[in-house]
């Protein structure tokens, strides 16, 4: 009975693999990997590294306002040479010979320094843009790739769920294959108890004792192997949460023998709903990225125009009398008239890319719905591979049932009951990886067609 009770405790665990679809941990681990994996961070950091750009394109609108001080002190330089005398004194002798005048004038040719000794000029300057086509386009191009950064963020969501999903089955897939080894182990000790009751009663030889003996070393070596895989899936899933990696990892309760009826009974999600994929909306801005660089380039055949005020004050001292503020406006105009053929060739270059666009629009189509549909077939192939292995395990617990009474009676070699004992921990085996390759390729469908929700 002991014997039995075991190989059903087998046999529950291997089927109850499938119910984590009703795991109450998982969808808490998904939400705490969004909130914490250090790759996602990143990813969000670029999105709002590509705010902030937005914000800066979107300031070239507004007017620009500086204020400009300049103290100056100079000496020597250029001396400019003003003929006063020369352009005076000839018209004061006329005016004395005429005696319009009572005293001759005589006028001197005067010089002064090009740089006065003491000047400064302390101004605001306002600039407006009025038209200008490529603050316009950069505002546009910035928003756009606003849209590609948030939308790249969302792909690697979807990414790091299958990420964890994987990871989460592959850790509880060594904690049942675990379980498997050490429920085997009771098995090969009850194997051991009754091998030595057989040879107390004459009706085995010692061999048989030492190579049931053997039988539970070599579990041993397999249970360290076992739980080194287990670390290693554990270490990995909560690398993917950003958390220390030797944090215990929840699983849930056993279920019951209702629960795991349900096994590999899961309807696939239908293959060709690949509408939902952000790879395609992605590619849909870059195309519109492009079309705005086209339109930017285009743009410098136009002109641009700004408006500029100025107002300051002017001397050789601080002084705010009205004799010493001014002000200037300007309506300025700047139109680049020929840059060698450049505008032209970055047109061409616009266009190009936007054609090698289209093309790999094109092939991501395609590769997306290959990649659904072979994520169909693999899960079909998946829940055909859980149900061959429940039937494997079925029929290997049967006959090992049969061999187990056979060898206790003295009845059977111990060869046939090792050969019968190892089919059914091999199956047992195969059933729970076939279980949780069943779940992981779920998870791969399910990112294949983008259905899952995001939190």
């Amino acid at each position: 009975m002991k014997t039995v009770k075991c190989i059903l405790i087998l046999l529950i665990f291997g089927f109850s693999l499938c119910v984590t679809a009703q795991d109450p941990f998982i969808g808490e681990y998904i939400t705490e990997g969004l909130e914490n994996n250090l790759a996602l961070l990143q990813k969000q950091d670029e999105y709002e590294k590509s705010l902030q750009a937005l914000r800066s394109a979107k300031g070239l609108f507004y007017p620009d306002l500086s204020i400009d001080a300049r103290y100056t002190v100079a000496q020597g330089g250029r001396i400019i040479d003003f003929p006063v005398g020369d352009l005076l004194n000839p018209i004061y002798s006329a005016l004395y010979l005429g005696n319009l005048i009572d005293t001759l004038i005589h006028a001197e040719n005067q010089d002064f320094p090009f740089y006065r000794q003491r000047e400064q000029e302390t101004k605001l300057t306002l600039v407006q843009p009025v038209f200008n086509p490529k603050i316009i386009y950069n505002y546009q191009i910035k928003r756009e790739g606003v849209n590609a950064v948030k939308t790249d963020v969302t792909i690697y969501k979807r990414e790091l769920i299958l990420e964890i999903k994987t990871a989460y089955y592959n850790y509880l897939k060594t904690v049942y294959l675990l379980k498997l080894v050490d429920e085997t182990s009771e098995l090969l000790k009850e194997n051991l108890r009754v091998s030595k009751s057989l040879y107390k009663n004459d009706k085995v030889t010692s061999d048989v004792v030492y190579r049931s003996e053997a039988e539970i070393e070599k579990l041993r070596a397999n249970r360290a192997g076992a739980e080194k895989a287990q670390k290693t899936a554990g270490a990995y899933f909560n690398f993917l949460l950003n958390k220390p990696l030797e944090s215990k990892i929840r699983i849930p309760e056993y279920p019951s023998i209702e629960e795991i009826i349900a096994v590999g009974q899961t309807d696939p999600i239908p293959s060709e709903n690949i509408e939902n994929r952000e790879e395609l909306a992605q590619l849909e801005t870059y195309k519109r990225i492009n079309e705005k660089y086209l339109n930017l380039s285009r743009s410098s055949n136009y002109p641009n125009i700004f408006l500029a005020v100025n107002y300051g004050i002017q001397g050789e001292e601080y002084s705010f009398t009205a004799n010493d503020d001014f002000m200037l406006a300007s309506v300025v105009l700047q139109w680049d008239l020929f840059q060698g053929f450049k505008n032209r060739a970055d047109v061409q270059q616009a266009k190009i890319a936007g054609h090698q666009l289209e093309m790999k629009q094109q092939e991501v189509q395609k590769q997306l719905e290959l990649q659904a549909i072979n994520a169909y077939y693999d899960l079909q192939a998946a829940a055909k591979s859980v149900e061959a292995s429940r039937a494997e395990v079925e029929a290997s617990e049967k006959a090992f049932r049969v061999v187990s009474e056979k060898y206790k009676n003295g009845l059977s070699p111990l060869i046939e009951f090792t050969d019968a004992r190892t089919h059914m921990t091999g199956s047992r085996q195969n059933l729970i990886i076939a279980c949780f390759e069943y779940k992981i390729k779920e998870a791969e469908l399910e990112r294949a067609t983008a259905s899952a929700t995001l939190p």
